[in-house]
């Protein structure tokens, strides 16, 4: 199967893909952080190369309710974002996955298809995940772990704060590459 993981510089997605044996390709404006198939350019113009699947990680600094607080200052940028969410998701791709944590995109798209956390996938925390899913059944918890910790809203400002705070972790992405293929 190929697959094209949208918006991803960290290669979690694409190399839990990679791992079942699939022909995966992660493509983002930034390199990649591990080397692997790696696409360094607008993933708008590799949207028709013949994908089977695409899992999207969209930016979310203009559409996450967490910076709420400034919205009416971003008008422009959040109508900018979503009509790149919308682009992604009419992609002519058959099964597409789009990942963002809870954001303007279930006001003005859609609502969800699912909530997922890290803690249903053997990540001890918390950090609600929405999915919108075209063709694809919603992922199944594989291991449910105690402990919930705000890891990624505890985190302290800094300059890559915003990377950290991005990432897929591995039990969600191993999920995936296991349930969607």
């Amino acid at each position: 199967m190929r697959v094209l993981v949208a918006c991803e510089f960290s290669g979690i997605v694409r190399d839990a893909f990679a791992a079942k044996g699939h022909d995966a390709w992660s493509c983002d404006l930034l390199p990649t952080e591990v080397p692997g198939n790696h696409l360094r350019e607008n993933v708008l113009a590799v949207l028709d190369r013949g994908w089977d699947l695409m899992c999207c990680h969209p930016p979310c600094q203009h559409l996450a309710v967490s910076g709420a607080r400034w919205f009416k200052d971003k008008k422009v940028e959040q109508e900018d974002a979503l009509v790149f969410v919308g682009a992604l998701f009419a992609a002519p791709i058959h099964k597409i996955a789009l990942e963002n944590p809870v954001s303007i995109i279930s006001t003005h798209f859609r609502k969800p298809d699912q909530i997922i956390q890290p803690w249903q996938f053997g990540h001890g925390e918390t950090k609600a995940t929405c999915l919108w899913l075209k063709n694809l059944p919603k992922l199944t918890p594989t291991n449910i772990v105690d402990g919930r910790e705000a890891r990624v809203h505890k985190m302290p400002p800094g300059k890559n704060r915003w990377r950290e705070r991005s990432r897929t972790l591995k039990g969600i992405a191993e999920a995936m590459a296991d349930q969607w293929t």
